[in-house]
């Protein structure tokens, strides 16, 4: 395999981002862990619902995502609910916090998958949607449902 090609293999999406939130920018990261979490991670025993990024003292931290414990870990297993830090250039730091600063912009992870060796998340700059927005999503969403099952028949 050519090595200018990347691969994902594991690949744990958060579906609720789509329909929960606008997405207005998504930047790659890394993210630091500690002990067996890598191979939980590879194993696909991951939750991102409900995860989010705050931004604290130059550092971006990754709260509410839980990495289930591996299986035939010992000691070395941490807890799964723990704080993370997330690993970016200093300039993606100072461009994610002068969004934070305009107010209303959430930082929401929408995946973590594996490039290579490495394990990587993305990280969505996000606006809560209002509910009626949410009720626009859902209909257009019936409605391609509905030209999908008709163009079926």
């Amino acid at each position: 395999m050519d090595k200018s090609k990347k691969r994902y293999e594991v690949c744990i999406k958060n579906k609720d981002i789509g329909f929960q939130y606008d997405i207005f920018d998504k930047i790659e990261c890394g993210i630091e862990l500690k002990g067996t979490e890598a191979k939980s991670i590879k194993a696909a025993k991951c939750n991102l619902k409900d995860s989010f990024a705050l931004v604290r003292n130059g550092e971006i931290t990754l709260k509410n995502m839980h990495i289930s414990p591996y299986d035939h870990g010992n000691i070395e297993n941490k807890d799964p609910m723990r704080d993370r830090k997330l690993l970016l250039h200093k300039s993606e730091i100072l461009k994610l916090t002068q969004y934070m600063k305009q107010g209303g912009y959430t930082l929401v992870p929408s995946k973590v998958y594996t490039s290579g060796r490495w394990i990587k998340i993305e990280l969505c700059v996000c606006k809560g949607k209002k509910l009626y927005d949410k009720r626009e999503a859902m209909k257009e969403k019936d409605a391609k449902k509905q030209v999908n099952a008709f163009k079926r028949v």
